[in-house]
């Protein structure tokens, strides 16, 4: 599948010129390495095998490549982050290292922060924008320049094509595929990470089965205004004991307070 342009490499080229080291984050199949690598002379996938390996002989060596310098999936090798804010301590140069992953260092981890050394900035899914052939006629940020233009514009997208590219999926991997395969691939997308994301991440799931529940019941109230109530009915419907609001919100340890309830995502 051809390459789309994304809208964050305008903002990649004027970090890249003025930062030495950007961590790009997202959810998984966002095109974070993909975007990532077509600015990279030396890459580092640190979620291959032998990759992981040769890293792990001597993480310096991945510094002293030539750069800008990816560092794919870091998390793999979580001293990395500090390697690279090391490297930016002790003067390296703007467009030196790029980071990818899905995720970030945990406040409680012994990882420093990064703040003031690694810039970070999100990838998200397609936008419409992003998904579609030829030029926007409307330009959210010159309206909010405060310009004035005309908000005249015509599209040959029907009602129909918009609903089908709502209820879409914003993965690059997926556009284009029949509705059934994408079906398949987002319901494995989910199902991962229930079983293995979540895990990874240090989060123990006592029961699986009601996250995914309760990730359901928000995606279907997506940009409504559904009450948590009408959320946790749907979420926990048959159920008889239900977890109030404060129940069901993380605790200030980021521990999952409904976690008394046996129906409730649980992460200690």
């Amino acid at each position: 599948m051809a390459y789309r342009s994304r809208i964050l490499e305008n903002e990649l080229d004027e970090l890249g010129s003025a930062l030495p080291a950007i961590a790009i984050e997202g959810p998984k199949g966002v095109g974070k390495t993909e975007t990532a690598s077509r600015r990279a002379k030396t890459v580092h996938r640190l979620d291959d095998p032998d990759d992981l390996a040769f890293a792990q002989a001597d993480p310096r060596r991945l510094l002293q490549s030539a750069p800008p310098v990816l560092l794919d999936e870091w998390q793999r090798l979580p001293e990395t982050w500090d390697l690279v804010r090391r490297a930016v301590d002790s003067g390296a140069t703007p467009g030196t290292f790029l980071l990818t992953g899905s995720a970030s260092p945990a406040p409680d981890a012994a990882l420093h922060s990064g703040a003031g050394r690694i810039a970070t900035i999100r990838m998200r899914p397609l936008s419409l924008a992003e998904r579609l052939d030829g030029e926007a006629s409307v330009s959210l940020s010159t309206l909010l320049e405060g310009d004035r233009p005309s908000l005249a514009g015509e599209t040959e997208m029907t009602l129909e094509d918009y609903a089908a590219e709502i209820v879409g999926s914003g993965f690059p991997g997926l556009i284009g595929l029949p509705d059934r395969a994408s079906r398949t691939q987002l319901d494995g997308y989910l199902a991962r990470i229930v079983d293995r994301d979540f895990p990874e991440l240090g989060h123990v799931l006592r029961n699986p089965a009601g996250l995914h529940r309760w990730m359901i019941a928000y995606a279907a109230a997506t940009s409504t205004s559904a009450s948590f109530e009408k959320i946790r009915d749907a979420a926990t419907g048959g159920e008889g004991e239900k977890p109030s609001r404060r129940g069901a919100a993380p605790s200030a340890d980021g521990n999952q307070g409904a976690e008394r309830h046996s129906h409730a995502p649980v992460r200690r």
